[in-house]
Order: structure tokens, then C-alpha cells, then sequence
């Protein structure tokens, strides 16, 4: 794992990308370390993910702009040939160690894992899932 010291650019899981978004959640200010001041890059399917629930809890269009105006601030990668080989590659070696981010309902979860080994750039996450992956480096509060 990394230190939070570190300066260089991170790619920012679901959770903790989005967490200033949900009122009263102690993520963002826990996570504020290991991002302010980085450049910051998030997966397709983090956009998927935060549009899904902010379409699934009926978000207002304020909330929604914030949403989109927060998403501009992020570098967005998507999938393309050398991401595919990753999450490819990534969920063979998870499979072969026995990780659980190998089994099918993770398949969103891996693709944020695949783009931080894609890009040779850490994980900033608070899910459990991404601890011991193979070839990922994780920063993670706790």
C-alpha cells in the first residue's frame, strides 16, 4: 500500500468519489487526505454507478448538475482495449489467489480495480474488496 504522503495522481473509487454528494457522510473528510491536491481519474463505471443511484433515488436537477459538475472534475477513463486486458488479466489472478473480486458479482468492482492497474496508479477506496489484489495498490484509511 502506499502513504496518503504521496502526491501523484490516484484513481477514486465510487464510495469515496462521491461521498461529499451524500449529506451527513464522514467519507469525504476521512478520504480528503488521500485526494485533495492529486490528480484525479475515476472508471466508466463509477459515472455508472453514481448516475444509477442518483437516478434511483430521484435526484433533483440541482443535486443532478452537482453530480455532473463533480464528475468534470475527474479524469474518466473508459473501456478500451488495453483496460479490457486488464480487467481480463486482473480476475484470472484474483481467480488463480482465490480473491474474491474473481466472482461475478464483482465484475463493477473490478473494473475500477483494472483501471488503477491499467494506469500503474493507486486505489484510493474504503471497500474491503480491493484489499490483497493482485498488482493493486491500495490507499485506504483504515
Amino acid at each position: 500500500m502506499s502513504s496518503p504522503s504521496e502526491r501523484g495522481p490516484v484513481v477514486i473509487d465510487t464510495g469515496v468519489f462521491g461521498a461529499d454528494l451524500v449529506p451527513g457522510s464522514r467519507l469525504a473528510e476521512l478520504y480528503e487526505p488521500f485526494v485533495v491536491g492529486r490528480p484525479a481519474f475515476i472508471s466508466f463505471q463509477t459515472v455508472a454507478e453514481l448516475r444509477y443511484g442518483a437516478f434511483l433515488r430521484d435526484w433533483g436537477t440541482a443535486r443532478l448538475l452537482k453530480l455532473e459538475s463533480k464528475i468534470a472534475s475527474a479524469e474518466v477513463v473508459h473501456s478500451g482495449p488495453e483496460l479490457i486486458d486488464a480487467y481480463s488479466r486482473l480476475r484470472v489472478e484474483c481467480r488463480r489467489s482465490g480473491h474474491a473480486l474473481s466472482q461475478r458479482e464483482h465484475d463493477a468492482d473490478r473494473w475500477i480495480a483494472a483501471t488503477a492497474v491499467r494506469l500503474g496508479i493507486p486505489l484510493v477506496s474504503d471497500d474491503a474488496i480491493f484489499r490483497n489484489v493482485p498488482r493493486l495498490d491500495l490507499l485506504a484509511a483504515s
